[in-house]
């Protein structure tokens, strides 16, 4: 039976201490669920900056609506106004690939002539390994208030937690085609976390350009949108990055030991939304936890099919072994992986990169639970310890909320569904239904030879610069951190260039790892 949200504290902790980059506490923080809302509160933010604002980007396109009302206001529009009113606007954004650039009309390079003159200092940012890319989106405001999260900014991002069928509102601009439904989630905080925030972005601008910005210097009062509900107060913020090892700056692998590490430490429930899911380390991590005869429910949400040919070619095809693993594992019925269908049962894009742990860990970020998000891309997430009754209750509110759209029902409506059942993974099963829509399960498909060779070899997804070119070297360098896993050793690894004093300490419940007798997972 799934506890109390609002329970006390749980005695006699145990710890683990995935290396974080920073860990501070936040007077404020929201979890902004899909593109409307965030859009709308970074509009309402950016109208009340006073000094500066800052995008660290994978995508940007100056075109983008924030609303889709005001079909003639635009986001570049609204920088170079605020450029030639004296703040200090600059947006760093990866320098994609060619390939990369076409699909996206010849963005984002076509915003420099745009810009050109402005006053917004926009610079492409091509420091990275060759066939890596800068994956952070992050916004800055004033150096006290940041977003960051998985969304970034294009004519076909936005959308609502409705994700209504042919929506006017996602019709591209002067044709009769719509965009596809697309799942978002964004986290926005403030004070020290956004100062922590302000000084990533003053190193990732350095890197890419020579020049050394002033240390951050947060503006009063902050730029907090009025009206905008706050999900959790004075809370514990942690930063994990990753950064690969090249041209002298250090590997760090902050956000894949924050994954292991909560996922050793969950309780009762994993609730996971990314959009790819091919790491063997993380399927590992997780297969142990299903393999326990009290471990806890694993519920997994993913596109059903990515959208473009590059992704289906490689990572839906190395999800194929990540899926067959957890279900060999599952041998008490607590996983489930599903994919998400609009009410007229057409596919919703899951870009979302959020999880849910129990009632005391949430995580928002850019991280993919695939291996270049590990080590090859540059990545950014916030993980929110939350401690007091009351971020503990809005936690379960939040996963409530997350899982409760798919079906068109409330929070109220999925906790009632959980108390019914005792457990999240049994009570989705209790919602799903005949209907076009709401979640379906993603059954593994049967692999040919090309297609299990790239899956074998996780082609398209390196591990970091070393295996870029070298499959071979990949296979090895994955088999070792699986092998880390079963040992029970990765979770606990610390980044060597990072000081005691950054550990963050994260004190769940204690737990029982043992098995049933003779039931022990086959390998």
């Amino acid at each position: 039976m799934e506890p109390a949200a609002a329970g006390p504290s749980p005695p006699e902790p145990r710890c683990f201490r995935p290396s974080l980059w920073r860990e501070e506490t936040a007077p404020r923080a929201a979890v902004l669920v899909d593109v409307a809302d965030y859009y709308a509160a970074l509009k309402a933010a950016i109208g009340k900056a006073r000094r500066s604002v800052h995008f660290l980007n994978w995508a940007f396109e100056s075109r983008t609506r924030l609303d889709p009302d005001e079909e003639d206001v635009r986001l570049g529009e609204i920088l170079r106004r605020l450029a030639h009113e004296g703040l200090d606007v600059r947006v760093l954004c990866w320098r994609a690939a060619v390939v990369v650039a076409m699909s996206q009309e010849g963005y984002p390079q076509r915003n420099i002539p745009g810009f050109a003159g402005s006053g917004v200092r926009f610079v492409l940012d091509g420091t990275h390994p060759f066939g890596a890319c800068h994956h952070q989106k992050v916004v800055i405001i004033d150096d006290n208030l940041a977003f960051s999260g998985g969304a970034d900014f294009a004519l076909d991002r936005w959308d609502t937690s409705q994700h209504l069928d042919n929506d006017p509102r996602r019709q591209r601009p002067g044709t009769q085609r719509f965009f596809a439904s697309r799942r978002e989630v964004m986290a926005l905080v403030d004070g020290g976390p956004a100062l922590a925030l302000a000084e990533l972005f003053r190193e990732r601008w350095r890197r890419a350009t020579g020049e050394t910005m002033d240390p951050p210097r947060p503006a009063s009062p902050g730029a907090w949108p009025d009206g905008l509900e706050t999900t959790f107060a004075d809370v514990s913020v942690g930063i994990a990055r990753t950064h690969p090892g090249w041209r002298g700056a250090p590997e760090i692998r902050e956000a894949e030991a924050l994954t292991l590490a909560s996922i050793a430490a969950a309780k009762h429930t994993i609730y996971l939304e990314n959009q790819y899911f091919t790491s063997p380390p993380a399927a590992e991590a997780l297969a142990e936890r299903l393999a326990e005869v009290d471990g806890p429910d694993v519920v997994l949400v993913s596109t059903g099919q990515a959208p473009h040919w590059f992704d289906r070619m490689t990572m839906d095809r190395a999800r194929v072994g990540f899926i067959r693993h957890l279900t060999r594992a599952d041998l008490r019925g607590r996983f489930l992986m599903m994919s998400p269908l609009t009410k007229a049962g057409a596919p919703i894009i899951v870009h979302a990169k959020a999880a849910v742990i129990d009632d005391d860990f949430v995580r928002v970020g850019s991280a993919n639970l695939n291996n270049r998000s590990t080590g090859f891309d540059t990545e950014c997430d916030l993980a929110f310890r939350l401690e007091s009754a009351a971020n503990r209750a809005a936690a379960v509110t939040l996963r409530n909320r997350m899982v409760g759209h798919w079906f068109g029902l409330s929070p109220e409506a999925v906790a009632d569904a959980v108390r019914r059942e005792g457990r999240l993974g049994a009570a989705v099963k209790s919602l799903l239904t005949g209907d076009p829509g709401g979640l379906k399960p993603i059954k593994p498909r049967i692999l040919g030879p090309s297609a299990a060779f790239i899956a074998a070899f996780h082609l398209g997804d390196p591990v970091g610069p070393a295996d870029s070119f070298h499959p071979l070297l990949r296979q090895r360098r994955l088999q070792a951190r699986v092998d880390a896993v079963i040992r029970g050793e990765a979770a606990m690894e610390i980044n060597a260039a990072e000081e005691p004093s950054r550990r963050w300490r994260f004190d769940p419940r204690p737990r029982a790892r043992g098995r049933k007798p003779g039931r022990e997972r086959p390998r």
